[in-house]
């Protein structure tokens, strides 16, 4: 059964990277639960199918990457919650090229997207977060945690450890002005990203067939496992979990 929140008890939740996988996912979740979802992307008509059947999902198509982008991001959400309960830095763009075949472009596109983008939209976020004593989701990756590495993935590994090296430093900032900041790091999740990001298809659903047997729980994950997560760690339930990261990637990473 759906919870259904009123308008004076729901959430101001804002997603980024909302219009396919994982941001989908968690942006429909909220908005399940009768939260009032900002959702941005680069993509219109994506956004657009995130919010097809849910009144309170409000589309903002913004390049996080452009000097005004984080910014612009944060006054709209600003505008129309006049609060930040929930901020979901998840917006990322993929790399799978080794080091000798990397372009400064390929580099600076991974980096400027998941992780200078992030930093700005968080910064100028910090009033509307503390105004509603909000969270911070930073969503990682299981690949990059403890030692593990896979060739064609440094810089994109590099982002994401970065990541997750601002979810504990915020949350020793923040947490005077009220704000926690909490990381997910996803493992293999079927959202076809790798095909979005040039990869062929065939390829992937090798890609996929191989590494499931190498996953304790057997399988790839969904989209869906991943928002369930996040909606729990925005709980007040989960008030004293913060600058944690936590991987939700079928035991992968500690194998």
């Amino acid at each position: 059964m759906t919870e259904t929140k009123t308008e004076d008890t729901s959430r101001a939740v804002v997603v980024t990277g909302g219009g396919t996988g994982i941001g989908r996912a968690i942006a429909c979740a909220f908005a399940a639960r009768g939260d009032r979802v900002l959702v941005a992307g680069r993509s219109a008509e994506a956004l657009a199918e995130t919010a097809e059947g849910y009144d309170t999902i409000l589309p903002c198509p913004v390049d996080l990457t452009a000097s005004a982008g984080p910014a612009t991001l944060a006054a709209v959400a600003a505008a129309a919650f006049g609060r930040i309960d929930v901020l979901v830095n998840n917006a990322a763009t993929p790399g799978f090229e080794h080091l000798a075949e990397l372009s400064g472009e390929a580099v600076r596109a991974q980096v400027e997207t998941n992780l200078v983008a992030p930093v700005l939209l968080t910064r100028y976020s910090l009033d509307a977060l503390a105004a509603a004593r909000g969270t911070v989701v930073n969503i990682g990756s299981a690949g990059a945690l403890g030692l593990r590495a896979m060739a064609g993935s440094g810089v994109y590994a590099a982002t994401k450890a970065g990541l997750d090296v601002l979810t504990r430093t915020w949350a020793v900032e923040l947490a005077n002005r009220g704000i926690r900041v909490v990381g997910v790091a996803p493992g293999l999740i079927e959202t076809g990203v790798a095909v979005r990001a040039g990869m062929r298809q065939d390829e992937y659903d090798r890609f996929l067939a191989e590494m499931a047997p190498r996953i304790p729980s057997g399988r790839i994950g969904g989209p869906e496992e991943i928002a369930w997560w996040v909606l729990r760690l925005v709980e007040p339930e989960a008030a004293y979990a913060n600058g944690c990261v936590l991987a939700v990637d079928g035991g992968l990473s500690v194998t």
